[in-house]
Order: structure tokens, then sequence, then C-alpha cells
């Protein structure tokens, strides 16, 4: 492989790195989802199914279609958790994330997560039970059901609350709710059979969303939607792809089920927030997530083995609902100290799994050090590119070596003639006597996409960049560069173009600015190949990526920056040791001239 098939060959993966920002900017847009009509599945029950089904007609109870109960309220106060409990259903159906705000703008509300049903984006979660045996099924409590409190009037860390509930038919149900100082909530739900018989029962607990969320992102890089672990098998299914549920006559509408043996949980996530029922790991429960296309409602449900329950007996089952930020550190305590299985898998590590999890874990293990995230990004980089500089070390003592061959290709190109065969294995054999691999001045640029995906994709997901500062301007990593030019950088008295507009594509900020010079430094590294196509294509790259690259995250810029900078002092340090003298001021000269000869030969032309 010469030179120019060498340049041929980067400026190819260049180009697909641009293909691949572009679609990361300007995704194609999904189809929409359909709007809902009145079919047969109207009749269907929001309530889990019994089993077996025996009465495919039974009665719907529908909260979102019926008048609302005015029930009283119990308080939710934790050092995260801000909101009420509604005493209709015992739904935890207001809740406000106390730490997390909307925006980095004074006063900005804090992130609303659950919300009552008769408002926009309704979303909350509901324990009860079905009857399966000895009991009616009205006999038993569900999201409808209004209780009353036994004990407690405010949730906190060290207060839980117990609700009660007399069906009159011998059966008293109570409901016990204790929070964390974090996120995790355990329900704890209790029959009491005062009666004369046995009777059965399923606990069940149910997440129920209206439509699909107004803030949802579309992004092809991110998942949103459900999210599910069966006995070790991750899920992630979109809410488009729940809208295409096929009927499942055994829960008589959209659905689909999975029996867990095991362990696992089910929820749904947002970019950064997510809610889920981990019922008691090691037990079998079955998972079902549905959608009622007459009601446009999304329906997460985990229903545990029936409780028999004899005379005089009481049975409890708890279940836990994480309801809160996809935060690391606390998913991870609560896989590691309390036993939910898979419990880090939901957060979207993607494809590159085995990269984007450690590269994350190193980037939160030196914030914890540095205390600065923007800091940590070039702390990263350079532990990378100290990782792969035993390959990059090749790459570059071929890079300086084939410099030295130079002379000796251009008399062989001169000898050869139009003989491209008499070329190659003269070429061939030139490598061979001098030990040169043209092949692994590649790698750097291989190795390179992976990581840089990676680490896109942990800046994009992980909430601990969300609104994390570095200095100055610069108060959140996970968005773009605010500076433009367009107002001098805020010399001028106005704002610069508003985040994701056409303008502040064009008039990029400083950080981007930045990108396209390192870049452009680090190919001067090198005098310009000799083909013009060649010439044109590595001219104008460090430009179109500093445009493309402009509206990514601050945080990958400052990687991408770093790791060009890294990058131009070890080939410079490398090709020096090895002989070689890069001529970076007089490849820059050159370049010039031959811009001004190019601009006269036109000139000349017209």
């Amino acid at each position: 492989m010469n030179d120019q098939n060498k340049n041929l060959i980067l400026a190819t993966v260049l180009s697909f790195l641009v293909i691949m920002a572009w679609s990361v900017l300007f995704p194609p847009e999904e189809a929409p989802i359909a709007p809902a009509t009145l079919d047969a599945a109207a009749s269907a029950p929001l309530l889990p199914t019994a089993e077996p089904v025996t009465d495919a007609t039974a009665p719907a109870t529908d909260p979102v279609q019926s008048v609302q109960v005015e029930a009283a309220r119990i308080p939710i106060e934790t050092p995260e958790l801000s909101g009420s409990l509604s005493l209709q259903g015992g739904r935890i159906d207001d809740l406000a994330l106390r730490t997390y705000r909307e925006s980095l703008d004074e006063g900005a509300n804090t992130v609303q997560l659950l919300r009552p049903v008769g408002g926009p984006d309704a979303y909350f979660a509901a324990f009860g039970w079905t009857a399966t045996d000895g009991i009616d099924p009205g006999a038993v409590p569900g999201p409808d059901t209004i209780w009353s409190v036994e004990s407690g009037d405010t949730l906190t860390p060290a207060s839980p609350v117990t609700l009660v509930w007399d069906n009159g038919a011998g059966q008293i149900f109570r409901t016990t709710v204790s929070v964390d100082d974090a996120f995790m909530f355990t329900v704890a739900q209790s029959v009491q059979n005062m009666g004369a018989a046995p009777v059965s029962a399923r606990p069940y607990g149910l997440l129920r969303r209206q439509g699909v969320p107004s803030d949802l992102k579309n992004f092809f890089i991110l998942h949103e939607g459900l999210v599910r672990m069966s006995d070790g098998e991750l899920e992630e299914t979109k809410y488009k792809k729940i809208t295409d549920y096929a009927v499942d006559p055994r829960e008589r509408t959209q659905a689909e089920r999975v029996e867990v043996s095991t362990a696992g949980w089910i929820g749904y996530t947002d970019h950064y927030w997510m809610t889920t029922l981990i019922p008691q790991q090691g037990t079998p429960f079955r998972s079902t997530s549905k959608y009622y296309d007459n009601r446009d409602l999304f329906q997460a449900e985990a229903v545990m083995q029936p409780e028999t329950v004899a005379p005089g007996a009481t049975a409890t089952v708890s279940t836990r609902l994480f309801a809160g930020a996809k935060e690391w550190e606390s998913i991870r305590n609560y896989e590691n100290d309390e036993g939910v299985t898979g419990f880090l898998d939901s957060i979207d590590w993607g494809w590159f799994f085995f990269l984007t999890k450690p590269i994350f874990w190193l980037l939160h293990t030196l914030n914890a050090y540095i205390g600065n995230m923007g800091w940590s990004i070039i702390a990263l980089t350079v532990i990378l590119k100290a990782l792969v500089l035993p390959l990059a070390y090749k790459s570059y003592v071929s890079m300086a070596r084939m410099k030295e061959l130079q002379p000796e290709m251009e008399k062989l190109k001169e000898s050869a003639g139009d003989d491209r065969q008499a070329m190659q294995q003269g070429m061939m054999k030139l490598y061979k006597e001098n030990k040169v691999n043209p092949a692994s001045g590649c790698l750097p640029i291989l190795l390179q996409i992976p990581i840089f995906f990676s680490l896109y994709k942990v800046i994009f997901v992980t909430i601990e960049l969300r609104h994390a500062p570095w200095f100055g301007w610069i108060k959140d990593l996970s968005a773009p560069d605010p500076s433009s030019i367009m107002n001098l950088y805020g010399l001028l008295p106005f704002n610069g173009p508003e985040q994701g507009s056409i303008l502040a594509l064009i008039f990029i900020g400083i950080l981007p600015l930045l990108l396209g010079v390192s870049m452009w430094l680090q190919q001067k590294l090198n005098p310009a190949p000799t083909d013009p196509t060649q010439q044109m294509i590595f001219a104008w790259m460090p430009w179109i990526f500093m445009f493309m690259l402009g509206s990514f995250a601050s945080g990958l810029v400052i990687y991408w920056i770093a790791n060009n900078v890294i990058t131009f002092i070890q080939q410079y340090a490398i090709m020096r040791s090895h002989g070689a003298k890069p001529d970076v001021f007089g490849n820059i000269k050159s370049s010039i001239k031959r811009k001004k000869q190019a601009d006269a030969d036109k000139k000349q032309s017209k």
C-alpha cells in the first residue's frame, strides 16, 4: 500500500465519520403513531387479568375515562423526592426530583416525574390484587379503591405510611409504603383473612402512562420506552413498537407477556429518568407490557404468584418501585448491595457496552478525584491515548520510515512508468526489505472510531454529564458550545442563535473552532498528498468536521480537541526520534502557495 492508497483509506474513514455524524444530527423521522380509534379493545380491562380468564367481557376499570375522586393525599418528602401519594388506589402519582431542574435558567422548575390522571402526561404507579379463588373480583382493591390511613401522615425515609381497606366480606387489605433516601420505594401488600374459608388472590404492581411522553427525544442513539429484565435477558422496546403489539387473547388487549421464573423487573425509561417495578428477586412473576389503543395508554405490570390465605391468617408480599434519576452510583448500589439483578443494564449502554461501561466507570472515578467533568474528560483522553500508545507508536514509526523511503519510492515510480504491476511488486519488495508495514498507519484511526462513538454514547446518555459545568461559558457538557461568532463570543450586546437552529450550526462556537484548527495542524505534520482530489479532501476535512461536530455535546468536542493535541505531540516526538523531521510551518507555507497558484491558474484560464 503506497502513500496515495493509505491516504485514500484515511479519507474514506473520515468520510464515514462525516456520514455517521450527519445521521446523528439529522436522524430519519419515525412514522407518527396513528390516532387512537374505538374498536373491540374498548372493553378490555385495565387491571391485570387473573388466570384463567373466564369472562372476556369483564367490566373495565378505566381511571382515564371515569370521573376522578378528589381523594386525600399524603405528602412525600425525602432528600431526593417531593410530592404526594393519593388515597385513590394508593397511587404514587405526584413525584418531583428535588435536585434536578428542567434547565439551567434561574428559577427553573424541578423535574416532574409522575403526574396525576386528568392532566398532561399522566403517569403513575399503583398496587392492588386480582381475585383468583374464594373471593369476589369486586372484593379486592384496585387502582381506583379509596384507602384509609392506618398510620403515618407524611412519607419520609424515617416514617413509612400504612393504608388499609376493608372489603366488608371478611378480608382486610393493607399497603405499607416506605422509601429510602434516594429513589427506591418498598410496597408491602398484605391481606388478612377474617372469613371462614380460604381465599386466594394475586398481588400486582402497575405503571400506567397516558400516551407517548411530550418530551420524547426520539433520537436513534437513545432508548426511550419499555425496559425489562427477564431471567437475565434485557429487552428494550420503543413506544412505537409497543403500539404495534398483536392482541393477546389472555390479556384481552395488545400485549406481550413474559413469565419470569427467577428474577427480573419491568418499567419505562426516559432520557435521564426511570420508573421500574421490581418484584422480590428469586421468585416467579408475570411481566406484561400492554397498549390500550382506544385510550392511547401504556401499561407495565408485575403480577406475582397467587397467595392463598387460610382463615385467621395473613399473607404479605413486598414489591419495590424505583422512581427517579438514572444515577450510575445509585443504580449500581441497588444491584450490588440490594440484589436487583442486572439493574445497571437499565442505563442504555448501547451496542458498544463492553467499551461504554468501562469508559464511564473510568470517567466517574476520575471525576470523584478531580471534581470537574470537563477536566475529567481531558484526563480520560490522556489515559485512553496512553493505553493505545503501543499500537500508535508502531504506526508513527512506520510513517517515519515511509517518509524516509519517499525518495526511493519516487525513483521506483519513474522507472516503472505506467506498469502498475511492476510498481506494486517493487514497492512490496521495498517495504519488505525495510520492514515497513504501510497498513499500520490506519490503526490509530480505526481504533479511534469505536472509542469516539462509545464516548459519544456516554456523554449523551448518562445523567452525570447533564448540566455538568467545565469553566467559563461551558456550563453544560451534555449541550453544544453556547458561544457564537454571531455576537463575537459575547462581546456584542445580544444573544447568539438558539441552540439546535440552523444559525447555531453555521455560527459555531469557540470549541468547534479549536477543533478545526487542531485537526488542520495535525494534518500539517505531513506534506499534502500529490493527488489533487486527495488534496482537496484533506484540505476541506478539518473545516467540515468543525461544522459537523459544532452542534455536538461540548464534552465530546473537548475530548476530540484533547485527542488531536495529544496525537500531534506523540506523532511529532516519535517521528523526530526516528530521524524524520516534520516541517509543520513548511507544510503550511506550501499549502498556501498551492492555493495561490491554483487561484492564479483559474484566473489565467479565464
